[in-house]
């Protein structure tokens, strides 16, 4: 085979190969998750704009590139919110060195300031991100999460606020990727959170 030849050879096995790089990542093997539901179809969050705990501003590019675990809830939550974040900062713990993100973001911005979010969540893990904003925007990015919260008025102005305890599951594209539903098992749903690594 003359030199011309082999280059010609090479030339199509380069392509050949890159061709097949190519296929194999776009048939790579579909997200499961052992304690949660993947989305067959990432659900786009859009655009949006909050604050986070330090007053910063926090919209898409605080979430891209990596993968980040959202919960919603208030610091007045009497018990569920305090109980999931326990949990929330166990499992960090429990994944340390990985670099998902968790996210706690506040459906009473009218109580929760960037600075009583930081002091809460100081109780618990200050490595979770904490995000409040107006009530319009709140609104908007909990419902392209799929999620919902309810005011409740109590006695003398007082008021609680129903909210989902879903775990939501967002993709480096900043893609709504799945859930997590409570009970949460905590080792479970570590296994599951350290596969993401090979996607």
């Amino acid at each position: 085979m003359t030199t011309r030849s082999w280059i010609v050879a090479w030339a199509a096995v380069a392509i050949a190969a890159g061709a097949g790089a190519a296929i194999y990542s776009r048939l790579k093997v579909p997200l499961e998750l052992d304690s949660g539901t993947v989305l067959p179809d990432p659900r786009p969050i859009g655009e949006f704009t909050l604050l986070d705990q330090r007053g910063r501003p926090f919209g898409p590019a605080a979430l891209e590139n990596r993968w980040s675990l959202v919960f919603t809830g208030f610091t007045h939550c009497p018990d569920l919110c305090p109980t999931t974040l326990a949990f929330l900062a166990a499992l960090r713990s429990r994944i340390a060195g990985h670099p998902l993100q968790i996210v706690f973001v506040s459906v009473d911005p009218e109580r929760d300031t960037p600075e009583a979010i930081a002091s809460y969540l100081a109780h618990f893990d200050p490595g979770i991100a904490g995000v409040t904003g107006a009530s319009a925007d709140i609104e908007r990015f909990t419902k392209a999460l799929g999620l919902a919260q309810v005011r409740n008025p109590g006695v003398g102005g007082e008021y609680t606020v129903d909210h989902s305890a879903a775990l939501v599951l967002i993709d480096p594209k900043v893609r709504v990727a799945g859930y997590f539903m409570p009970p949460h098992d905590e080792r479970a749903l570590a296994a599951d959170l350290l596969r993401l690594s090979s996607y």
